[in-house]
């Protein structure tokens, strides 16, 4: 029989880890502001499961394409800590603000899911309503979390990528160098 000391006993509360998924998007120089950002949440979280990479044309305004992916990681912080984060990293590569809703941007790092929690308090909306919405951020998500249920539609990801428009918004995949 092998002994543990108690001091070496995690209880499962104490370690409670919630399953993070953001969207990433950038069309102001967006290959090298999207590496850093991914380079940035690397040094906050480990194990970051990262999408492929697609192009998608700017919605609801004229602008350069965008560039989209979902980020997924595990995390002990809770939701207004990550969410401070994602505002740390973007204000790090001169975010701006003041501008209108829909307009060009370095980096946005929007928080979709955390765990299946449903959260509209304090500026956080989550899930985020873009999951339903918009093809550059439900394709990314599909990829990565097709098996989880969106916590308030009760269908999986994978599920309603297939049955969503395709034809109503411009995304296509792209290579992408991460070197």
């Amino acid at each position: 029989m092998m002994s543990v000391s108690s001091s070496s006993v995690v209880s499962a509360a104490q370690v409670s880890m919630a399953s993070v998924y953001i969207s990433v998007g950038s069309n102001i120089d967006p290959a090298v502001n999207i590496r850093s950002a991914i380079n940035e949440l690397n040094q906050y979280y480990a194990g970051l499961l990262i999408s492929s990479v697609y192009e998608s044309e700017a919605v609801g305004f004229a602008g350069d394409n965008f560039y989209n992916l979902v980020v997924g990681f595990d995390t002990d912080q809770d939701v207004y800590e990550v969410a401070k984060v994602l505002r740390k990293i973007e204000d790090g590569r001169a975010r701006d603000r003041k501008g209108p809703k829909y307009s060009s941007r370095t980096i946005d790092l929007d928080l979709l899911l955390y765990d299946d929690e449903i959260i509209n308090h304090d500026g956080l909306n989550i899930p985020r309503d873009e999951i339903c919405q918009n093809a550059f951020v439900l394709w990314p998500l599909a990829e990565i979390a097709g098996d989880r249920v969106h916590p308030q539609i009760g269908h999986t990801f994978a599920a309603m990528w297939s049955e969503y428009e395709k034809e109503s918004q411009s995304i296509w995949p792209i290579e992408f160098s991460w070197g």
